[in-house]
């Protein structure tokens, strides 16, 4: 068995569709998202459909979570505000529900899901220290998590030799044969934030126990094109080239 997951996609069809061809190309036999499938970009309804015909599991992001009303967009800046309410007229009442039924955390047999945090994940909390790492990992039922929300990818973890210290590394191959519990945030594949504009994944092979942080190229200009066609902030197109 062979894992890819998705960071936060945001309606990011050029990219999502760059990631699931990797993902063919590795031999990847589960799809994982940590959610945040629209939001920002112009190709929600796209984005949902591609998701859930490659059978992936998928957690609810934020970004889900305002589109269905469950959380209010005062907690958003304006882009992404003005970007959410475009997105509520444009995703059907089905593809609504489908986000509306998103678990907020998964535990499957290797690892677990969420999107910002495994301890109370409805709060879509970040993880930007190790400090905010601990809570998740305290109650963390299997050796590792797969997040996202901040869009960076970092990996914090708790080694065997140390088991009393909260550690962290920007390392893109990790081996969790080392840690007793891990928090590994894959970035995001469509906007990424870490200054790196290639759409960011993740593989994981349970038998060998490594995680890879991975990217790949696509046609930003493609998709900037599609978000300045659908009358989206212009900004949310010109990030996409600068990885912020």
């Amino acid at each position: 068995m062979k894992y890819g997951i998705l960071g936060d996609v945001h309606a990011n069809l050029t990219a999502l569709r760059a990631v699931l061809a990797r993902f063919d190309a590795e031999g990847v036999t589960t799809v994982l998202s940590v959610g945040d499938i629209v939001g920002y970009g112009a190709a929600p309804r796209e984005c949902i459909q591609l998701v859930r015909s490659v059978g992936a599991l998928v957690v609810k992001g934020n970004h889900d979570a305002a589109c269905v009303g469950e959380l209010d967009l005062r907690y958003f800046n304006n882009y992404a505000r003005e970007a959410m309410r475009w997105t509520q007229r444009i995703v059907s009442e089905e593809e609504c529900a489908w986000l509306a039924s998103l678990p907020f955390t998964l535990d499957l047999e290797h690892c677990s899901v969420g999107h910002g945090t495994y301890r109370r994940p409805e709060l879509f909390d970040y993880v930007q220290s190790t400090t905010d790492a601990d809570p998740s990992l305290d109650v963390l039922p299997t050796p590792v998590c797969f997040v996202g929300h901040t869009h960076v990818p970092v990996t914090c973890l708790r080694l065997r030799d140390d088991p009393l210290r909260t550690a962290y590394t920007t390392d893109t191959e990790i081996d969790l044969s080392e840690s007793l519990r891990a928090l590994v945030n894959v970035g995001s594949v469509g906007q990424p934030r870490d200054e790196d504009p290639r759409a960011a994944y993740a593989i994981f092979d349970p038998e060998t126990q490594r995680v890879r942080i991975e990217r790949v190229e696509y046609d930003i200009e493609l998709e900037a094109r599609r978000i300045r066609t659908a009358g989206l902030p212009p900004v949310l197109a010109d990030r996409l080239f600068l990885g912020v």
